[in-house]
C-alpha cells in the first residue's frame, strides 16, 4: 500500500477521533439539560459507560487498521499508518491548543 494512501487513512482515522470527541463533550456539555440536574448512582454508572465506550471508539479508530495490517503480515504498513495516526492526532491537538488559546 503507498504511503499517500496509508497517510491519508491516518488523518482520517484522527479527525474521526476529533468529531466523535467533540460530539461527546457536546453531549456532556447538555447533559443537565437534558437529564436535569441529578446527581446520583445512575450518573456515576453513565459517566464511566460513556468513558469505556468512548476509550473503545477511539482505540478502533486509532489501533483498528494497524492491528489488522499487523495480523495480515504487513507490518511496515501497520507501523506507518500507526504512525500517521499519531503524528496527526499530535497536529489536531497543536491546532486545538492554538486555537484555544488564541480566543482567550
Amino acid at each position: 500500500m503507498s504511503n499517500k494512501k496509508l497517510f491519508l487513512f491516518g488523518v482520517l482515522h484522527s479527525l474521526g477521533v476529533l468529531a466523535y470527541v467533540s460530539l461527546v463533550v457536546l453531549f456532556m456539555s447538555n447533559a443537565e439539560k437534558i437529564f436535569g440536574k441529578s446527581d446520583n448512582f445512575l450518573t456515576g454508572i453513565i459517566v464511566l459507560l460513556i468513558f469505556i465506550l468512548s476509550a473503545l471508539i477511539t482505540g478502533s479508530l486509532v489501533l483498528g487498521r494497524p492491528i489488522m495490517y499487523y495480523l495480515d503480515g504487513k507490518k511496515n504498513e501497520a507501523i506507518k499508518l500507526l504512525s500517521y495516526t499519531i503524528i496527526s492526532l499530535a497536529v489536531i491537538l497543536a491546532l486545538v491548543i492554538f486555537t484555544y488559546l488564541g480566543l482567550k
